[in-house]
């Protein structure tokens, strides 16, 4: 399924105060996708040159939005969540409850993808910018809260259900090894939990 497209920005190039223009918005957010991308695959080896290359702009264009790399991590964190949560509610209104909730739970898995890739940086960012997390990581519990209490009202997964336990689960792939492996390894624990929320429906 397609990826929404990044939602307007907010924000301005790096001490300016005027709005982006059309032709830089664009560039601002194909940098982002693309960084998002290559975190994802590349972790901390991802090289900005190669991000810029990419995007199909010059590695000035990218220090002109994004002045370090915390800065371009920043922003692609801040997307990654907002991607996340609206895809709640886009994933409910077009799947039945539990296939939605199992989608989501798979994007999670690609959300963690490009956390690990962006730890280094993240905990920079932690440590100057803790308003940063504060404001978004409330956001991702109330998503998949609100997934698991549609599945639950429409009987396709169990009632005793916990949504912190299994966003627990969920993160538990964060810690996992860095192997080749790892997505493959996630892909398989959200089919494995996704088995165990279905299977007192399923026996019953």
């Amino acid at each position: 399924m397609a990826r929404k497209p990044l939602p307007e920005p907010k924000d301005t190039l790096p001490n300016e105060s005027r709005p982006l223009r059309a032709d830089a918005r664009r560039n601002r957010d194909t940098l982002i996708e693309v960084a998002a991308q290559a975190f994802a695959s590349h972790g901390t080896d991802a090289s900005l040159e190669d991000i810029a290359r990419r995007a199909d702009v010059g590695i000035g264009t990218l220090y002109r939005h994004f002045p370090s790399r915390e800065h371009l991590v920043e922003a692609v964190y801040r997307h990654e969540v907002e991607a996340l949560c609206e895809a709640a509610g886009t994933l409910a209104g077009e799947l039945a409850p539990d296939k939605a909730l199992e989608e989501w739970m798979h994007r999670f898995v690609g959300y963690i993808a490009t956390k690990r890739g962006m730890a280094d940086s993240l905990r920079i960012l932690l440590n100057s910018n803790s308003k940063l997390f504060a404001d978004s990581n409330g956001r991702v519990p109330v998503a998949l809260a609100g997934l698991i209490e549609k599945a639950v009202a429409a009987g396709s997964i169990r009632a005793d259900v916990d949504s912190t336990d299994v966003l627990h689960a969920l993160s538990g792939t964060y810690s996992m090894p860095n192997s080749p492996e790892w997505h493959d390894r996630s892909r398989r624990l959200v089919r494995l939990l996704m088995d165990g929320l279905r299977w007192p429906v399923q026996k019953g």
